[in-house]
Order: structure tokens, then sequence, then C-alpha cells
């Protein structure tokens, strides 16, 4: 496991680095993990890395980018579209030389086009944008204050916002509420109960199951070898 890098096109004007982690040795087949967004993308992380070892000791590469705004990026999230991600993601599969694509969760609302993969736990990004919504509003309810999400949306529809910490802009906003994921030729959708046990986007804090590491992994290295 070793750092590493890929340009992403700031949206007014030139370049900047980002941030990648990656199990790379220059293998023939390479796979490019595309984060889960917001919150999700913490608690899927340990899972993300777990399944890189294991497709590591299987001899395939994997690289898993930071979504610029997030992770190490020096980027302002608020100046970050969701079309920008998507731009991201397709100039790292190029930097990296991806042959292959997992998205997890939102991540497959980024899929670069033309590469073969699979998305695991497919969502819409309205549910993702609502699921930030509802998030502070029960946290505005627990500091005493009533806020609702119909009103925190025209907000964020008009103005941008903070949610969980994120400060998406208007535009972000747009994208989310637009974005569905649609069925790619060649990406195969994985289902939780394929990989058995609960989704770990749904527990409180970001958690490990090795057992879904391990299933995750199989389907995509037997996929991949067959």
């Amino acid at each position: 496991m070793k750092p590493a890098s890929y340009p992403f096109a700031l949206p007014h004007c030139g370049l900047a680095q980002e941030y990648a982690l990656s199990f790379d040795v220059a293998r023939e087949r390479r796979v490019l993990v595309i984060p889960a967004l917001f919150d999700e993308g913490h608690k899927l992380r340990r899972l993300c890395v777990e399944v890189m070892r294991r497709l590591d000791a299987s001899g395939i590469d994997s690289m898993l980018p930071d979504l610029p705004g997030t992770g190490e990026s020096e980027q302002e999230l608020s100046a970050i579209a969701l079309e920008d991600w998507a731009s991201a993601m397709s100039a790292a599969a190029n930097t990296f030389g991806a042959t292959h694509v997992l998205a997890v969760r939102g991540g497959g609302l980024l899929l670069p086009e033309g590469l073969p993969g699979w998305h695991y736990g497919p969502v819409k990004g309205a549910s993702q944008l609502r699921t930030l919504l509802r998030a502070r509003t029960l946290a505005a309810r627990e500091a005493g204050r009533e806020e609702s999400v119909d009103t925190l949306l025209t907000e964020a529809q008009e103005r941008g916002i903070e949610l969980a910490g994120y400060r998406l802009s208007a535009a972000m906003t747009a994208g989310l509420q637009a974005a569905l994921p649609v069925p790619r030729m060649g990406v195969q959708v994985i289902e939780q109960d394929m990989l058995g046990g609960s989704p770990l986007w749904l527990r409180a804090e970001p958690d490990d199951d090795a057992d879904q590491a391990d299933a995750l992994a199989a389907v995509i290295a037997m996929g991949i070898k067959a």
C-alpha cells in the first residue's frame, strides 16, 4: 500500500494534484475504486481498503482516489460540482490506466465512460442529499432548534448549504438531485444480499466486516479473471 496522486482540472483554470491510496506494482489488471460520497465514504473506507488488500493478494492492482474537496484535498468543496467529481474520476482512471472500476454507493454516479466493472449498493443522488438534510434537522432538534428538510433544501438550491460538515454549493445540490445510478453496459450491480451481513453505511460509526470484504473482493477477482 502506498500513496499516489492524479491531476484534477480545476473548475475555472489550472490543475491540482489529488491524493490516492494504491496497491500498485504495475500489473495488467487494475481496478479504480470510486469511494462512497460524504459520510458514507468514511463509513465504507475500511471496507474499500480491505477489499484492495485482497485484490492485491489475488494479483490485481487497485487505486482509491480522494474526491476533490474531501480527504487530503486542498480544494474547497464549496467550489465543486458533481460533474467536477465525475471529471476527476475519469482523470484518475486515465492516470492509473484502470482496466476495471468498482464504484461504491454514490460513487456510481461518477462512473467513467467505457470501463467495465461493478457498482456496489447503488443509490440515487437525491437520496444521498435527503439523508444529509435529515441528519441536520435531527441535530438541530437536539440543540433545541427546529429546521425542516424542505426549507433547508430550498436554501441549498439557492445559496448552497453546510450539511454534516460538508459545504455544498448550489451546483452540487442540483447535481445530486438529478443524478441517478443509470445501468451501464459491462457494469454489474452488487446488492447487499450478495455479500451477507448488514450494510456498513447504516452503522452509527465507521466499521469493518471481514466476511463482506472477502465476498466483495471474490466477486471482483473472479469477474476479472473469468
